[in-house]
């Protein structure tokens, strides 16, 4: 049998070279085998499996799962103990599927670009700028679809997607040829973009392949510790000392490592990002499997540590009258005419003002003309009342905007006014936290920082993408994408108006 898989392999690696480039859907080969090629019968083993597997608690997002890719009455009920843990309502973008081929060697990535995948459960519709993008601007991802037409380990993962999310996500399906860890270093570092809370990373893989049933049970546990250690040279380490251990009938620790490597790449030394283990079993376990040869499968999830969190609603602790909005707006106004005129600040009332312009609260105060900015210059955080922050922020605002001149006498009739009062900045770890015309965004990056108020992007017309987007480029100066690999705070603000403007 070896001798055979021998042949087929040398034969594949040959006609790999050969690019398929007519537009096509991707057939499937897997069904009737590794899963029911009935539609009916498919949902009612999948309904099964999900009824009976362990449900991980969903207190944080996950953003990648390791999840097996065998015959579903062996690895179905782990596989979907791995999807239970995250949210099925969870809006993602794109998933990305990644196996290791079990079919060809080459050395780089296959990504399937010339159609979407069928199941029985129907279309899955593949993202073809992405994997146009992929295949036509690098290298290591410019060999052929061929490698996906005979090869599983993407397909069995379909019909848990399509039956599992509420949203069905278009799909990113990459098939991993080379077992050159510097390469696979580098496809870790062209998938990196695309790495973060909009879109799940699947890792499609078995682990330990024909030993007897306890040494599986030891490898794969080691093996998955070294996976929840976050360490790529653990990882690897792990796998050559298990290797060296001589079990018998131990062909691989991990049928998909190299997959697993790259995740483990991408995920290194990102503090904020932790793996866990979820279920186990093997092809022992199963009614249809025996105690020798068995199979391995695990559940391992990667999520974020910090729990999903939304800062409180401003409005619930602070308030404002008409009468107070109006006199906020007066004292700034009357604050600039001041320096204009006389050159000092005005002088304040301290017992006629309301409670709440002494409460200590940040804010911004913008100036337009004929709806063009003017001046925008406030704090976020401040130990002072917020009555002070206004005065300072209206005096920076007319005066110190260094992209601006001074404002002068003969443009402050025309002048219209705004104050944002904001609430605490609140680090996330989801983009889908930000509502747009409720918070404003705050990115940091190194020593670099940047923000816009919440009214910005509806004033704009602004998606959450663009919003960050300008903000990462304009505000932080970190470039368009900058924001994906930053530091990104909300706040919350409440935009007081001038009477009649």
């Amino acid at each position: 049998m070896r001798k055979v898989c021998a042949v087929v392999l040398s034969i594949f690696i040959v006609m790999e070279v050969f690019p398929q480039t007519r537009s096509s859907d991707r057939q499937p080969v897997a069904a009737g085998r590794f899963y029911p090629a009935n539609r009916e019968t498919l949902s009612n083993d999948l309904r099964q499996l999900f009824a009976d597997c362990i449900k991980p608690v969903r207190d944080h997002h996950v953003r990648a799962i390791i999840c097996p890719h065998a015959g579903y009455t062996y690895s179905g009920k782990i596989a979907a103990s791995a999807f239970s843990s995250i949210n099925r309502d969870t809006k993602f973008k794109n998933i990305f599927i990644i196996g290791s081929s079990h079919i060809m060697a080459f050395d780089g990535a296959s990504v399937y670009n010339t159609g979407d995948f069928l199941t029985p459960l129907g279309r899955m519709t593949v993202n073809r700028e992405i994997t146009d993008k992929l295949k036509n601007e690098n290298r290591l991802f410019r060999f052929p679809v061929n490698a996906h037409l005979q090869e599983h380990s993407i397909e069995v993962q379909i019909p848990f997607i399509q039956y599992y999310f509420t949203n069905q996500p278009s799909i990113v399906p990459i098939i991993i040829g080379t077992n050159d860890t510097e390469n696979i270093g580098k496809i870790s570092e062209i998938l990196r973009p695309w790495f973060n809370n909009e879109n799940l990373f699947i890792i499609s893989s078995d682990f330990s392949h024909y030993p007897e049933y306890e040494t599986a049970v030891e490898v794969d546990k080691a093996t998955a510790n070294s996976i929840v250690s976050g360490s790529p040279q653990t990882f690897l380490d792990v796998l050559q000392r298990n290797s060296q251990q001589n079990y018998p009938g131990l062909s691989t620790s991990m049928c998909g490592w190299t997959s697993g490597l790259l995740l483990l790449d991408l995920a290194n030394k990102n503090k904020n990002l932790e793996f866990r283990k979820i279920d186990y079993c093997n092809s022992g376990d199963s009614r249809y499997g025996g105690k020798e040869e068995v199979v391995g499968y695990n559940a391992i999830i990667l999520t974020e540590k910090e729990s999903l969190k939304k800062p409180a609603a401003l409005t619930e602790e602070v308030a404002f009258t008409q009468s107070e909005k109006d006199q906020l707006i007066s004292l700034a106004r009357s604050n600039i005419t001041s320096l204009l005129n006389d050159r000092k600040r005005v002088s304040v009332d301290l017992e006629s003002l309301p409670e709440v312009f002494k409460k200590q609260l940040g804010a911004f105060v913008t100036l337009k003309i004929g709806g063009t900015l003017r001046g925008c210059i406030g704090q976020f955080i401040s130990s002072e009342p917020l009555y002070e922050v206004v005065l300072k922020s209206s005096q920076s605002s007319a005066f110190e905007d260094p992209r601006f001149p001074a404002l002068s006498r003969e443009e402050l009739p025309s002048t219209d006014i705004e104050i944002t009062v904001l609430g605490p900045m609140v680090k996330i770890n989801d983009i889908r936290e930000i509502e747009l015309g409720k918070h404003g965004i705050y990115i940091k990056k190194d020593y670099r920082s940047g923000t816009m108020l919440p009214q910005v992007a509806i004033e704009n017309g602004w998606n959450v993408e663009e919003f960050l987007g300008y903000t990462s480029r304009d505000k932080a100066g970190i470039g368009w994408n900058g924001w994906r690999s930053a530091d990104i705070f909300i706040y919350e603000g409440i935009v007081l108006e001038e009477a009649g403007k």
